[in-house]
């Protein structure tokens, strides 16, 4: 991992900003995220989490995710912001994921911008890992912060509260 500085920071301070405008579109009633795939500092496309197609049919968001069967892995109700930025992506511009940025926000209960907790989510490091994403870009105390996606994929797994 490493730290942006300089123009790589301005540049996705720039990405977090805007996402925080689309991240309010998120229907998740747990928590509001919002991922953007850039390649070559163009946005090919971006996402907000919500249940699957927005059906209202598939919200869990108030479910205990204790409740769930421990084969259940992934308790969330919606598709992740991650996801559906590269599941468009793929469907929209294939031949620019080889390689592209992934990055990550969260809105807190007051829809400010928040700080991402540590890598945790096996199912979007392993999909990004899968499709050769170059990176993961996320918001920590120490600074917006940048992983290889393999070290992320890595992380994801060692995570612990």
């Amino acid at each position: 991992m490493r730290i942006l500085v300089w123009d790589e920071e301005k540049q996705a301070r720039m990405w977090m900003e805007k996402a925080w405008e689309i991240a309010q579109y998120a229907s998740c009633e747990r928590s509001k995220c919002w991922s953007v795939v850039v390649k070559d500092w163009v946005c090919i496309w971006a996402w907000y989490n919500s249940p699957a197609k927005e059906l209202e049919s598939q919200r869990r968001c108030s479910a205990d995710k204790m409740s769930y069967h421990r084969k259940v892995t992934d308790k969330t109700c919606c598709i992740h912001a991650e996801q559906r930025a590269l599941f468009d992506a793929l469907r929209n511009h294939p031949e620019q994921i080889e390689w592209s940025i992934l990055y990550f926000i969260r809105l807190d209960k007051d829809w400010n911008l928040s700080r991402a907790g540590k890598p945790y989510c096996t199912i979007c490091s392993k999909m990004a890992l899968e499709l050769w994403v170059a990176e993961f870009v996320l918001w920590h105390d120490e600074g917006i912060t940048a992983y290889n996606t393999e070290e992320y994929n890595l992380l994801s797994y060692q995570y612990e509260e």
